[in-house]
Formats: structure tokens, sequence, C-alpha cells
């Protein structure tokens, strides 16, 4: 079973490995990081670690048995009890259940371990796969968005001990 991790410095080789193999194929449904991405990413890394040390965010690791990173499960903009859900797998393991599992995953620590009650995500209406997850782990569409351009719906889940996610 694959183990979910708070992300830590130690996990950069594997990290920049899977955003690298797979940067085309999550350019086909989210917007490229670009190639300062790339160049600066020890540096980005590093401003995100602080983040997350003072809170702001909680990054996550979906690694396999060979500490290959399968996915990342990021909450963002975490405040007043809330935060944002951003998720991505590797298309060596889409269409498994990967990105569904991280997800429970993630969002029960959100609501066992940070303390957070509540939670949004965003999807294109174009990236079936994400909209999905979203609704299999207990996500409610509750408006349009635009992601980068690209029509989009906004999700919300209530975090409670009774949260269909949970189960």
């Amino acid at each position: 079973m694959p183990d979910l991790q708070r992300l830590d410095a130690h996990h950069a080789p594997a990290l920049l490995r899977f955003e690298r193999a797979n940067r085309v194929y999550f350019a086909r449904s989210v917007p490229d990081r670009g190639d300062d991405y790339f160049t600066g990413f020890a540096a980005r890394l590093a401003e995100l670690l602080a983040e997350q040390a003072a809170g702001l965010l909680h990054l996550h690791v979906l690694l396999d048995d060979d500490g290959e990173v399968l996915g990342r499960f990021n909450l963002v903009d975490v405040a007043d009890g809330g935060a944002e859900l951003g998720f991505r797998v590797a298309e060596a393991a889409s269409g498994r259940g990967v990105a569904t599992d991280g997800v429970r995953r993630v969002c029960t620590l959100a609501r066992d371990e940070y303390g957070l009650r509540h939670l949004v995500a965003s999807a294109a209406l174009d990236n079936a796969g994400s909209l999905a997850v979203l609704r299999r782990t207990g996500f409610t569409p509750v408006g349009d968005v635009t992601l980068a351009g690209r029509p989009g719906l906004r999700h919300v889940l209530t975090l409670t001990a009774e949260s269909e996610v949970i189960r």
C-alpha cells in the first residue's frame, strides 16, 4: 500500500523526478508550471517547507514501495478552519484508485491532525478524472470557476466525524 507522508526536504529528489517525468501529462489537464519551476526547484521547495512549518499549508507525497512519488496531495491557503485541496497523480498510476485513496487519506489528516473543518477544491470541466475523484470522496459542486482560462467547478467538503470521505 502506498505511504502518504508529509513533504520533507528528503523527498526533493523523488519529487523533482515525479514532476519532470509527468510534466507533459499534467499539462494536459492543469497549467504547466513552466521552466522556472524546475530551474528554481530547490529554492521553491525551501519556501514551501517554511510555509508548512508556519502552518500556512500542509503538503504530502504518496510514495510507492521504492520511495518514488506516485502523487501529491496538498492543502493550501489554510485559514479559518479550512483549506484548498490540490492533487496530482503520476500518469503511470492513473486509473488505479490512487488519487481517490490519496484524497481520502489527506482529508482524514485535514480533519484529525490539522483540525480543519472544511475543504474546497476546483477542477476544470475537461478534467474528468479529477472531477470524478472529488465526487467519489464526498465533495459537492457549488459553483463555476475559471481555471487558467478554462471553465471549471468549485467543490466543498465539510469535515465531520460522519464525513463520507472518512469511511
